[in-house]
């Protein structure tokens, strides 16, 4: 039971992560189905941070680990704030090349760097068993993980910075009817700019917090396993409000730590399922949850629509 605890939570931080991410772009009126790819540069960035690490101090790790991260996923961002929101590309298809392209550029890299340090070792695997240990702090039979504190921290940050700021009411304007924002003096592109950066940065940390969740190494060339799609699950079940995202985050996060321990279970084990319907198990809860909550979902009215200042 604690085991299962504490990969609920592990992965509940992921998802709360990543979905904050998209809730912050979506606010601001852009789509953002680039989470994917932004998690798999930020995962990237943050392994790489971890290996060079190596025995450094352990805040040194966390922190160098958490900052690297969200820099990655910001800059991969970039590319979907200049496309969608200069060039006024269908965004459903800018977020989709990210996908596809982050996977990819993510294994060349890691090949190349593995290459060049052994010329026989062509994995895409980077490895941080020991830095990965700078995150855990035992409490008994549980482990703590630092990443669970800073989900929590996201958690409350986003709450506090949507409803109770200006900067967070007037980028809700953006995404709802931007017309009526720009005409009261609030610079659009720039709402826009800033929503698309907090999720590259938000989704970043995200790709590390998922790729060292109980493990110590991770081959770049499975990604991150469509945890991006089902943080967008997680958003949308969630009515793109924070609060309600860190609750059906840990919902979706229950149902996917089962697929790591759910042979610990005798009741579970008794039933003798083959372990890849657990691990299918998230993707198919969020189908399900959709199709029945999101008649219902109230999203923001403006996004996906790129702005066009002369419009009224």
């Amino acid at each position: 039971m604690t085991l299962l605890i504490q990969y609920t939570l592990i992965f509940a931080s992921v998802l709360t992560l990543v979905a904050l991410g998209g809730c912050f772009s979506e606010h601001s009126g852009v789509i953002n189905l680039g989470l994917e790819g932004i998690m798999v540069m930020g995962a990237l960035g943050g392994a790489l941070a971890l290996k060079s690490f190596g025995n450094a101090p352990y805040v040194v790790v966390v922190i160098g680990t958490i900052l690297i991260s969200a820099a990655s996923g910001l800059l991969y961002s970039v590319l979907l704030g200049v496309a969608s929101i200069h060039f006024k590309a269908d965004q459903t298809l800018v977020g989709t090349a990210m996908n596809i392209l982050s996977t990819a550029a993510a294994t060349v890299i890691v090949k190349a760097i593995n290459m060049a340090e052994n010329p026989d070792n062509v994995s895409s695997t980077i490895q941080y068993v020991n830095a990965k240990k700078a995150f855990i702090v035992r409490m008994g039979s549980f482990e703590f993980n630092w990443f669970m504190l800073v989900a929590l921290i996201g958690l409350i940050t986003a709450y506090v910075l949507l409803y109770k700021t200006r900067f967070g009411l007037r980028l809700m304007a953006c995404g709802e009817n931007p017309q009526a924002a720009d005409s009261v003096g609030i610079n659009v592109f720039r709402m826009r700019w800033a929503g698309v950066l907090i999720s590259g940065i938000l989704g970043g940390i995200g790709g590390i917090v998922y790729i060292t969740a109980g493990v110590s190494e991770w081959k770049f060339e499975t990604g991150v396993a469509g945890f991006g799609f089902l943080a967008l699950a997680v958003m949308i079940f969630g009515q793109w409000k924070p609060i309600n995202i860190g609750l059906a985050a840990i919902l979706f996060g229950f149902f996917r730590a089962l697929s790591n321990v759910y042979s610990g279970f005798d009741f579970l084990a008794a039933l003798k399922l083959p372990g890849t319907v657990y691990n299918m198990m998230p993707y198919v809860i969020s189908l399900v949850v959709l199709a029945f909550t999101s008649k219902n979902s109230r999203a923001p009215k403006a996004e996906g629509i790129p702005y066009d200042k002369g419009s009224r």
